[in-house]
């Protein structure tokens, strides 16, 4: 499965209908005294739809993504026009005025975090727009709070929702490998002390709500850290040899999509689908990597149909899908 000139399209028909529509809106928003209560757009020009700050920072990102890789379909000039009208210096300064209230030290931590670095290493690889020099400064902020974050974070959080650690620092580890040498060395020393030690997998997993799975973002932490032949037999020890990939590792169940919450379910489909792929492809045992590839397919085949449909999952499962569609091939 891959992402085909048709899926570039419909992703991208997805994102372009929802990074600008205000409501419904799930505002992450700490409230100091009446003057704070406010329209969400007022204090986020930019990220105000997709029904939260971090889906609209990701759908942008996929916008951006499927922009660089299918130039020549037609949505891609509404995206370069929709993003110009966008991300301008003055809207962009509202959101970096935004952290600086003493109230939005957790704001958005650590998965919106992630994912503005993400965008922010997007759109530097469009050298035809000013986008990325225009989102250096908030790029710039949250990698502050991320330096300064794991200097205090004693433990790792290992739900399967949003503040999940490891699923923002593999993306925030991406971004620093070309901005901030110190940040991969802080993030590299922290994982390995929180995570060389992990084996033998036997979490309850999933959970009713998650969207991303606690031990494989773990895993492709280490897998972006360390080279093959170390990573390989820890990976082994943690979920392989104890048979957790061969028998939990299955494709969820969705049984209501328009409940927000267990709609999630798609997304773990589909990020299991991106983790699984990349392992596969960084581990250097010849009789694990079909097995992981196909358990991927397998979950992308599951969720890839549902991308489309209730806004619960619709605002933000194109993200994730790129990044199960992608896989191997790199999608950040």
């Amino acid at each position: 499965m891959t992402l085909t000139p048709d899926l570039a399209r419909h992703f991208a028909a997805i994102a372009l209908g929802h990074v600008v529509r205000p409501y419904p809106c799930k505002d992450d928003h700490v409230l100091d005294g009446e003057d704070d209560v406010r329209a969400p757009r007022l204090a986020h020009p930019v990220f105000y739809g997709s029904y939260d700050w971090h889906s609209c920072v990701h759908g942008w990102w996929t916008l951006l993504t499927l922009r660089r890789r299918h130039p020549a379909m037609p949505e891609a000039a509404a995206i370069a026009a929709l993003a110009g009208d966008t991300f301008t210096t003055a809207k962009l300064a509202v959101e970096r005025a935004y952290l600086d209230r003493p109230s939005s030290r957790g704001f958005e931590r650590p998965y919106g975090w992630g994912w503005l670095l993400a965008l922010h290493h997007e759109a530097e690889r469009h050298p035809d727009q000013p986008w990325g020099d225009r989102l250096a400064p908030l790029a710039k902020a949250f990698a502050a709070r991320l330096h300064d974050y794991l200097a205090v974070l004693t433990y790792p959080i290992t739900v399967g929702t949003h503040g999940n650690t490891a699923f923002a620092l593999i993306l925030a580890r991406r971004w620093a490998l070309d901005h901030d040498a110190a940040l991969v060395t802080r993030i590299d020393t922290w994982a390995e002390r929180v995570f060389a030690d992990r084996r033998d997998y036997r979490g309850w997993e999933p959970g009713g709500d998650e969207f991303l799975s606690p031990v494989l973002t773990a895993a492709l932490l280490l897998a972006d850290i360390r080279p093959p032949a170390t990573f390989t037999p820890w990976f082994r020890a943690l979920v392989v040899d104890n048979g957790w990939i061969d028998r939990e590792c299955r494709p969820v169940t969705v049984s209501d999509r328009s409940d927000g919450k267990i709609a999630h379910l798609d997304g773990l489909n589909l990020s299991r689908a991106w983790c699984l792929r990349r392992i596969a492809g960084v581990v250097d045992d010849e009789t694990l990597r079909e097995p992981l590839r196909r358990r991927a397919d397998e979950h992308v085949a599951a969720a890839l149909p549902h991308v489309a449909g209730d806004y619960m999952g619709e605002h933000w499962l194109a993200s994730f899908a790129l990044l199960a569609l992608l896989g191997e091939d790199g999608a950040l």
